[in-house]
Formats: C-alpha cells, structure tokens, sequence
C-alpha cells in the first residue's frame, strides 16, 4: 500500500521560514514526479512546486517562485519544501502528491497524496 507522509508544518511568524518534508512508502517513487500543493479554507488546492525523477528539472507556481525551493533524495523516497519569506497569505494545508504520468499543475494529474501538514503564517 502506498503511503506519503508529511511532515515539518506548524505556526510561524511572517517572515520566517519552514522545511517541510514528505516520505513515500509501499513503492519506490525514484522514477515518478513529485510536488507540493496546498488548499486554504474555501480556496482550490493550488500548485506550489513539482520536480522530477532527476531532480534537474523543477517547476514553480507563480505565488511562490523565489521564495520556496523543491528537492527530492531519492534514495529516501521523501521530497522536501523550503519555504522562506512566509507571508500571511501562504497559511494553509499543505500536502505532497506523486505524479506516475509526468509533470503536471492540476491536482488531478497526481496519483497518491499525503494527508497534509497545516502552516499558519501570523502577521
């Protein structure tokens, strides 16, 4: 059974910075896209980062290019999320996706998900 875990959210000041981190277990995810999204209350899940099986190539949403970088260790099956110079709007459920397919900025293009870590970022 496949199982991505999220981990590394919690309260932080604007500003400030976080790390999250997400470990895939049940199957070796080496060769498959994997990417962050997150959802706030009454808001679409949104695309944040994605990255692929080689990690020479990533991919940015507009919101928060410059700000969060990507990267994967495949060797420990987990993609993790630096996130700096939070902002009060980044407060959200944030959850990691694998993608079998390729690369992709829909939600419905990813496969298996986490079950989220919650960032709140106060003002």
């Amino acid at each position: 059974q496949v199982q991505l875990g999220e981990s590394g959210g919690g309260l932080v000041q604007a500003g400030g910075s976080l790390r999250l981190s997400c470990a895939a277990s049940g199957r070796t995810f080496s060769r498959y896209v994997m990417a962050w999204f997150r959802q706030a209350p009454g808001k679409e899940r949104e695309f944040l980062a994605a990255i692929g099986w080689s990690a020479g190539n990533t991919y940015y949403g507009d919101s928060v290019k410059g700000r969060f970088t990507i990267s994967r260790d495949n060797a420990k099956n987990t993609v993790y999320l630096q996130m700096n110079s939070l902002k009060p709007e980044d407060t959200a459920v944030y959850y990691c996706a694998v993608g079998v397919r390729g690369v992709g900025f829909s939600p419905r293009q990813y496969d298996y998900w986490g079950q989220g870590t919650q960032v709140t970022v106060s003002s």
